[in-house]
């Protein structure tokens, strides 16, 4: 099962629901491809036994009033590696490339009571707030976001 398959089947908040089809994740996956080449997004992967792991991205803003600014989206770790600090990798590495894009400002969201709000704490990230009923779970039911942001110097 791909990394992406397997974290929405485990309740992941990355924009998808369950069940995740096979075409959906290729749908995706070829849709952000044109955006890794023109530089407006990052990929960065962890690699274990020729698999692929976890995987983080990071979106640019192209507004001239936003420059200094990237968002860091889809954090995700497959279910048979958390706990091993390869998350925390993850985002320590893709601050470091957004960086040295010269982007000092990092916004992310994530589910309220998500156990990554607890790492984006712990690494410095600060909650700007939240919205109720901001996004639709694979239970049928509208949860919460968190927004939040960190100084990237």
């Amino acid at each position: 099962m791909s990394l992406l398959e397997d974290c929405v089947e485990s309740g992941a908040s990355v924009g998808f629901l369950h069940p995740l089809g096979v075409d959906e994740c290729e749908r995706y996956w070829l849709g952000i491809n044109p955006l890794l080449k023109d530089g407006s997004r990052i990929l960065l992967v962890v690699e274990i036994d020729d698999k692929i792991v976890g995987s983080v991205q990071a979106s640019f803003c192209h507004k001239k009033n936003g420059l200094h600014r990237a968002e860091v989206e889809k954090l995700m770790v497959h279910r048979s590696y958390r706990g091993r600090g390869i998350g925390r990798k993850l985002l320590n590495a893709i601050e470091v490339a957004i960086r040295e894009r010269n982007c000092w400002l990092i916004v992310l969201d994530t589910r309220v009571g998500d156990v990554a709000s607890r790492l984006y704490r712990s690494a410095g990230y600060i909650e700007a707030g939240q919205i109720p009923s901001y996004a639709l779970s694979s239970s049928g039911s509208y949860e919460a976001t968190a927004f939040f942001y960190k100084r990237n110097q």
